[in-house]
């Protein structure tokens, strides 16, 4: 599962994360996204029902690669899981999201911000390691030193990127990038403005590719 994973990801090259604190919006965005090509959803603990979000998407898009971001304790991990998540991801190591994650053989994916961290959580068990926050880490030249010294450990940058960066952190050597706010046109959405999110999600989209 976790090959399997990794070539999805390698793929996909950008990863949507979303993050809103209204259900119903984080749904259309989700939507929208899809409907423009994207390929693989992170949605987050944080956004309210995430686990029932993840229900239905897997049952609408079913061909979709989902998966829980911010996922911070084991029963978090255990819901995401049981709504379908096929990748947990967490800010930075999570002993007991780790363990669910374990017993599920489902991929965990969590933060690391410094070499020691990165190497810890590849040795640990992590199948991919998230780089976050990318920016304040060192932006796409940290990254592209972290892929000189680790080179077999694949990596996400998230944090900061954008669709002007994304470029360059693949380049440096990203399995691909998370993207969330500098995606996702809150403004548009808060407003109903489904017309004008989707052009400019489209937009940010073309722009990262």
């Amino acid at each position: 599962m976790a090959d399997h994973l990794i070539n999805a990801l390698q793929q996909m090259r950008i990863v949507p994360v979303i993050r809103h604190p209204d259900t119903r919006i984080a749904e259309t965005a989700c939507r929208i996204l899809v409907e423009e090509g994207a390929r693989g959803l992170e949605i987050t603990m944080t956004v309210p029902d995430a686990d029932g979000l993840m229900t239905r998407l897997g049952a609408t898009h079913p061909d979709i690669v989902l998966g829980a971001g911010t996922v911070l304790d084991a029963d978090q991990a255990d819901r995401a899981i049981a709504a379908g998540a096929s990748f947990v991801v967490s800010p930075c190591w999570c002993d007991d999201v780790a363990t669910a994650c374990r017993a599920a053989q489902i991929p965990y994916l969590p933060g690391a911000m410094t070499p020691g961290e990165v190497l810890h959580h590849a040795r640990n068990g992590a199948h991919v390691v998230k780089v976050f926050p990318a920016d304040a880490s060192g932006g796409p030249g940290f990254l592209k030193a972290l892929r000189a010294v680790f080179p077999d450990i694949p990596l996400m940058p998230t944090g900061g990127v954008t669709p002007d960066n994304a470029a360059a952190y693949l380049a440096a050597g990203a399995l691909c990038v998370g993207m969330g706010g500098n995606l996702l046109p809150a403004a548009a959405l808060d407003q109903g403005d489904e017309a004008g999110a989707r052009d400019l999600i489209r937009a940010a989209l073309q722009g990262a590719r």
